[in-house]
């Protein structure tokens, strides 16, 4: 989308008190736990862009509140399975022998959207050390939230995710929708239906060494997110809203993810 056409789609610009504002309106509280899943093109324009939805959800969770974001690294996949676009066979070995080691201070997200990478670089924020899904926090739960991510079974009991499921933690779709709903993979490992166990391999860096480490984990999907996510609307229920253009959903992350075990074991 181009500013002309961000311009566009609103009468008056969105700002950090008009964001603080609708994100209180919909229910986002002092204390809360919050995963966010964004598009800031969805908002129209922002005074500040991404810097004033992050300084807006700051001020509305306080420092007694935490603040995540997915800050994930596909370019740590292997490159053999890349589609969009696929890279030429021989340049499979060149990748895998040539990519600089995953850093959780400075390696650049990927797909993750403006204002998920802006929130990685963001004083306070600490960042998992999984090379493929690191998850990125702010806040008084942060370092307990990030610690200790497992690399095997990286989105699952061991992640980040099951740590909000923990903490009670609400999930906050602004501008998107379920297929960008990354707590949904927390209900695939525990749901009962066949799965494909995959081994990765990603360079880390340990001890200012390139290592390369290898880890196990179930071949995830998103395809039926979509599907699970209106059930689940019509079912059980979110709060939707507005803020500033977005069509946002908030969300209980225990009770989508608790749902999504008995819809994978009914459905896949």
């Amino acid at each position: 989308m181009s500013e002309y056409d961000a311009i566009e789609m609103v009468e008056s610009p969105a700002t950090v008190s008009s964001l603080a504002a609708d994100f209180r309106a919909l229910g986002i509280e002092a204390g809360d736990t919050l995963i966010v899943h964004s598009s800031l093109s969805s908002l129209g324009w922002v005074v500040g862009g991404p810097t004033a939805v992050i300084d807006a959800l700051q001020e509305v969770l306080t420092e007694r509140g935490t603040l995540v974001m997915p800050s994930f690294t596909s370019q740590y996949s292997n490159p053999e399975n890349w589609e969009a676009p696929p890279v030429p066979d021989h340049w499979v070995k060149i990748i895998n022998d040539e990519m600089p080691p995953f850093r959780p201070e400075s390696t650049p997200t990927r797909g993750m959207g403006a204002i998920g990478e802006c929130f990685r670089n963001y004083a306070g924020v600490e960042r998992s050390a999984h090379p493929i899904n690191s998850f990125a926090a702010w806040g008084a739960g942060a370092s307990t939230i990030i610690s200790d991510h497992e690399f095997d079974y990286g989105l699952g009991e061991g992640s980040p995710l099951a740590r909000i499921y923990d903490r009670g933690g609400k999930i906050l779709l602004l501008g998107v929708g379920h297929a960008n709903n990354t707590s949904l993979h927390l209900g695939e490992y525990p749901a009962s239906f066949e799965k494909e166990i995959i081994t990765e391999r990603a360079p880390v860096e340990r001890d200012g060494e390139r290592v390369v480490v290898e880890y196990e984990d179930i071949e995830t999907n998103t395809d039926d997110f979509e599907e699970l996510g209106a059930d689940f609307e019509a079912e059980v229920g979110v709060t939707e809203g507005t803020v500033a253009a977005a069509d946002v959903k908030l969300i209980d992350q225990q009770a989508i993810v608790d749902y999504a075990v008995e819809w994978f074991e009914a459905h896949r």
